[in-house]
């Protein structure tokens, strides 16, 4: 297995805005339920940021995964929980780069 990070990228769509606050909180819900799978599974949240300056997004979260794998089902679940309705995203996969240089 090959350790990535998941790189996504997201800024609400216009229809986020006119939801209801509960709608909008059941939402949350899911997805919180969601991302508490992966971290049980072992995949590590990094953190959530904030976008500023030239980009079409407003956040930038990024993840841990044990292999490419699990981040992809990581994506299949929000997706089945509306996560893609709701908000417009890029996603990005990354490995570690080795350095080629001696250690020794």
């Amino acid at each position: 297995m090959t350790a990535v990070i998941w790189i996504h990228q997201a800024r609400p769509r216009t229809s986020w805005y006119s939801a209801s606050e509960e709608e909008k909180s059941a939402l949350l819900q899911r997805w919180s339920a969601s991302d508490a799978e992966a971290l049980a599974a072992g995949s590590d949240r990094i953190g959530t940021y904030s976008v500023r300056g030239q980009s079409d997004y407003s956040t930038v979260e990024l993840w841990r995964f044990a292999s490419p794998e699990l981040a992809f089902d990581f994506w299949e679940r929000r997706v089945r929980e509306d996560y893609a309705v709701w908000f417009a995203f890029s996603n990005q996969l990354g490995v570690a780069i080795e350095s080629g240089e001696d250690d020794g």
